[in-house]
This record gives C-alpha cells, structure tokens and sequence, in this order.
C-alpha cells in the first residue's frame, strides 16, 4: 500500500481534532451549571402568635424558611396543649432561615421589633400568658450586641409610650410545632384573618409605630 503524503495526513488529523472539540463542547453543554449554594443563617423570635410572627417574616426578600416551633422551656418535644397551659416555660417563637447576603440580622431584629408589641410584658395583643412574650434568641455574642442596641436605639426615640420588655435570651434547644401550625396562615386563610383581625394586631401596631412599621 502507498503511504499518505503528510499534507493528507495534517488534513486528516486536523478534521478528527474538531470533530472531537465539537463532541466535547456540545457535551459540555448539556451538563448541568452547579450554582454556589446559598449562605444560610437562622434566628429565633418570641412574638406571640407564632402563625402571624412566621406571616410577618415570610414577607422579607432575603427569608428563605419560617418554622412555628417552642423555645427557652424546660420540656423536651412540647406539644401545642403543653405550652398553652403555661407550665413548661417556652415561648412560641420562629425560626428565620435567611440568607445574610440578602438580608441582616440586624434588619430581622429592627423588623420584628416594629411588627409586636414591645411594651407589653403580660402577652400580645388579645394573647395573654408566659407563651405569648416577646423576646429575641440569640446565638452570639455579636447577635446579643445586634439585639440589645436595637432595643437601646428605640428606647431613645422615644417613640414608645413605655419601656421595651422585649427580652434577649441566649438560645436554647428549637422544637418545631405540629404540622397543622405549619404554614397556617396560607393553608387556612380565613381562620387566619380573621383571628388576626379580631385579635387587633395590625392596630395595635400602627398605634405603636404608626409609619415606622411600614418602613421595616
């Protein structure tokens, strides 16, 4: 057999290298991009009822997850029945899940502030008993510094008739509520409104904060 001359082998090499490059490239294609995952933190808030507190917060851009649950109690997986009796310490709290690069912490503490009633020490608004207290749970040190200078920042302002009660409290163990608490607000919504209306929530804080809530 006669051998190639080498210009019909360069020729042929060169169009094997970009059927290959083509192959390669459309491959490419077709894989999938793997996006950076998300930085996620979370933060716990007491604000009395925990549908209209995980409500609230479901309206920041930058909140990823609400979860009803208890916390700062001295019994392990609480029931909804426990808590209400008064008897086992926890509050009814939410756990924020946020993304940091969206929102701070220090906007969540400032909004949650300007959405209670932080005056009152007995409950929230129609909400009476131990369970029902604000307060703001905090996993650092830098988190408590947040907390208790937002909370110094408003007394200053004195736009608030009396002191802030709002307690900070280191956090403790996050037990999440029963499903059916879950979402409630959008699985039962007009249960919802109208006990959120007829327990004068929104009033109660605009009589607070008047603007100011709209703002955060």
């Amino acid at each position: 057999m006669r051998a190639r001359s080498a210009p019909v082998v360069a020729i042929a090499a060169g169009l094997a290298a970009t059927g290959l490059a083509f192959f390669s490239s459309a491959g490419a294609e077709d894989q999938p991009v793997n996006e950076a995952p998300k930085r996620m933190a979370s933060a716990v808030f007491a604000g009395g009822c925990f549908w209209c507190v995980e409500s609230d917060f479901d309206k920041v851009d930058g909140v990823i997850d609400t979860i009803s649950g208890y916390t700062g109690g001295h019994v392990a997986n609480p029931t909804y029945k426990q808590v209400s009796r008064e008897n086992t310490g926890h509050y009814e709290s939410v756990k924020v899940t946020y993304d940091p690069d969206i929102v701070s912490y220090d906007y969540l503490v400032s909004y949650f502030l300007h959405h209670v009633d932080p005056t009152d020490a007995d409950g929230q608004f129609c909400d009476k008993g131990e369970s029902y207290r604000t307060a703001i749970f905090v996993a650092s040190p830098e988190e408590r510094a947040i907390a208790e200078a937002d909370i110094a920042s408003v007394e200053a302002s004195g736009v608030l008739p009396d002191p802030v009660v709002t307690q900070v409290i280191s956090a403790d163990t996050f037990w999440p509520a029963e499903d059916y608490h879950q979402d409630y607000y959008i699985k039962n919504p007009i249960k919802y409104r109208y006990y959120r209306a007829s327990c004068g929530r929104d009033g109660r804080v605009k009589e607070l904060w008047g603007d100011s809530a709209a703002a955060h």
